[in-house]
Formats: C-alpha cells, sequence, structure tokens
C-alpha cells in the first residue's frame, strides 16, 4: 500500500492505499493507532477491493484539557476525505474509536455504505455525554495521557511492550508493524510514540463531543457490531443495545479475543469480515 494525503476541506489526510479499481474498502483506526496495522487485513482484500486507511490523529490541533478534538469533526472530515477521493457507497470497517466515528458520519451525516463492520465501537454510556468531565476523570484519557513515551531503541520497545498485558496476545506481525509504524525518532534519541499521549488523551476527551447513541437508529447499510469476549469495556459498553439499535444490525462475540480483535485475531477478523460483505 502507498502513503498519501489529499486535502478534504481545510484539513489534509494522510491515507494507506492499495490503487487499485475496485469497490474500496475504507478502514479507521482506534484511538492513539494508526492505519499501517491494518495491512495484514487489508492484503487479504487488496485483490478484490481497494483498500483505503486513513490516518487520523496528529492532523488537527487539539487540547485534552480544552475537550479535545470532537468525534463530530473525525466524522466530518471523514465524509470530506471520501467526497475529496470520490470514494462513493464504500464498505466500512472501524476498530473503537474509528466504529463510533462511522457511525456518526453515516447516521448523523449521511455517508452512503455499502455494509459497516464496527469492531468494539466505542459507545460511551449516554449519561457521560452530558456530564462536565477533566482528564482525570475520563475513563480512557485519564490511562491514554500517563502512556510511557519513551525508548531506548527499537528493541527495548518492543520488550517492553510484550510485559504488557494489552500487548502480549498480539499477533507477532501486528507488534512489529506497531513498533516500526507506532514510533519514531525523539529530539533526545531513542523512539517516541508516532501518535503522542496528548494527543491520543485530546482524541478520547473528544469522545464526549457527540452522543452517537441518537442516530443509530438512522444507519441505513447493514451492520456487523463485533465484541471481544475479554474486552475490558464489558460491563462500561454495550455492544448487543447499539447492535440492535442498528436496524439492520447484527452483533457477534469473538471468542477469547480482547478489546484489541484486530492486532490479536487478524486472521480471524479477515475471515469475519469477507463473510458478512460477501454474503
Amino acid at each position: 500500500m502507498v502513503l498519501r494525503s489529499i486535502d478534504a476541506g481545510e484539513v489534509s489526510i494522510q491515507y494507506l492505499d492499495s490503487e487499485n479499481d475496485a469497490p474500496a474498502i475504507v478502514f479507521l483506526h482506534a484511538t492513539g493507532f494508526l492505519p499501517w496495522l491494518w495491512q495484514p487485513i487489508a492484503r487479504e482484500f487488496s485483490d478484490t477491493y481497494r483498500v483505503i486507511a486513513p490516518y487520523f490523529c496528529d492532523y488537527r490541533e487539539a487540547d485534552p484539557h480544552k475537550g479535545g478534538l470532537s468525534w463530530a469533526s473525525l466524522a466530518m472530515d471523514l465524509v470530506g476525505f471520501c467526497k475529496a477521493l470520490d470514494i462513493q457507497n464504500p464498505y466500512l470497517v472501524g476498530h473503537s474509536m474509528g466504529g463510533a466515528v462511522i457511525a456518526i458520519a453515516a447516521g448523523a451525516l449521511g455517508l452512503k455504505v455499502q455494509k459497516t463492520v464496527l469492531i468494539e465501537p466505542i459507545f460511551l454510556p449516554q449519561e457521560i455525554y452530558s456530564m462536565d468531565m477533566t482528564v482525570d476523570q475520563h475513563p480512557l484519557a485519564s490511562k491514554s495521557i500517563r502512556r510511557r513515551n519513551a525508548w531506548a531503541d527499537a528493541e527495548e520497545a518492543k520488550a517492553y511492550l510484550k510485559s504488557k498485558k494489552l500487548f502480549r496476545v498480539w499477533d507477532d506481525e501486528m507488534l512489529d508493524l506497531y513498533v516500526r509504524y507506532g514510533m519514531v525518532p525523539s529530539q533526545n534519541g531513542g523512539l517516541e510514540l508516532t501518535c503522542h499521549p496528548q494527543r491520543e488523551a485530546a482524541l478520547f476527551m473528544g469522545s464526549r463531543g457527540y452522543d452517537p447513541w441518537p442516530v443509530l437508529s438512522k444507519v441505513a447499510s447493514p451492520v456487523l457490531v463485533l465484541e471481544g469476549e475479554h474486552t475490558e469495556n464489558k460491563g462500561f459498553i454495550d455492544q448487543q443495545k447499539a447492535a440492535a439499535m442498528f436496524p439492520s444490525g447484527e452483533y457477534r462475540l469473538i471468542e477469547g479475543a480482547g478489546h484489541l480483535i484486530p492486532m490479536e485475531r487478524p486472521r480471524e477478523t479477515v475471515r469475519v469480515i469477507r463473510e458478512f460483505f460477501e454474503r
């Protein structure tokens, strides 16, 4: 896949593109992650689809302590991105933040879609959207802003990641891609995160900027919602309720997986997406 950038309204958005003439699948990543992590999944579709994966991290300035970057803005940029590339009626796959942004784009902004797979979308409990909340009080931003952001080299970074529960069960290729593309040389030497913890926290704070629950019923396309059996969001985010609110919604539990289904189970993710899109 080739890295490109395009002006979409007032912003410039980087994206990966398989650049073939076929129906489009747009993959939208999770908060703090990056489009390169879709590669092990995307290559399995590139023979029959044009695969496109935009990067939504640092393309807009945002302060986590001033509300962050609203996911409604991300949804508008997704619509503008598709328009700029003349992508019509795409298939969409969104993970975590990406799933919520897709739902807002389709439900509130009328983005026309063939079919949609939402992997662990972040639909917060509805009362949170009306609450005043600091970064320290936000259940996700409070963790991300304290994330470690300095390693001597790639070897140390990979060893650190493997020591953490979140990354321990990742597919090996996914972990290598994260170290390769998810980290950049720092000014002080060594490596730091490509998506800085401040920016990740700003994205998480922006999750409160728009309540997606009222627009789920307006998403016209068939939607498949995937939830990991061992996700840390269980009991906090009701994915079965979300799936039931889509007019053509389905729910599926991925046994043995956590919140990061694509990184943990890329081959199963491919199979589930393909079965749903080609049904």
